[in-house]
């Protein structure tokens, strides 16, 4: 089964949608994960990036680049399916994978009004290359509030401790 997918954008297109953008006098926020098993902590943070702009996109790590960030045992669910249920959500407009461990490249191409992550990364936190790459472009940087006790690597650690079923 082929899912549909209809706000991906083709990574060779993002120069071209970020101007159409920019023609139509959209501002854009800007965020990536992995998003590996989307959950309470995922959503509301999306939906807080959203409000920040008139447009969020979604950068998300390909299954490799998740494997080479989080180990052999992940993705949970693959790249299409990740993509798949972030497509479903209102609040995000564009979708696009990259494989390596960083963005900055595509940071520094999109050039995006606001950049948003969780609360849990500091500026000090960041990639230094992406960091530098917003820092040229002007891009404002935001630490969104953090919401505790949802994190897919806790997820995963609470199903794996559950005692198994006899039903």
């Amino acid at each position: 089964m082929s899912l549909e997918i209809e706000k991906l954008i083709p990574i060779e297109r993002l120069m071209e949608a970020r101007q159409t953008l920019r023609q139509q006098g959209k501002s854009l926020v800007f965020t990536n994960g992995c998003f590996d098993l989307l959950h309470v902590g995922h959503v509301y943070f999306l939906k807080e990036a959203a409000v920040q702009a008139d447009v969020l996109w979604v950068a998300v790590n390909s299954d490799a680049s998740v494997r080479l960030l989080k180990g052999s045992t992940r993705p949970i669910y693959p790249q299409e399916a990740r993509l798949y249920l972030l497509n479903a959500l209102q609040c995000v407009n564009g979708l696009f994978t990259f494989d390596g461990l960083h963005l900055a490249q595509e940071m520094e191409l999109i050039a995006p009004d606001i950049y948003v992550k969780a609360g849990d990364y500091t500026l000090e936190t960041m990639h230094p290359l992406e960091r530098a790459a917003l820092e040229k472009n002007h891009s404002q940087i935001l630490f969104l509030n953090f919401v505790s006790g949802w994190s897919t690597s806790d997820i995963i650690q609470s199903i794996t401790q559950q005692p198994k079923s006899n039903v």
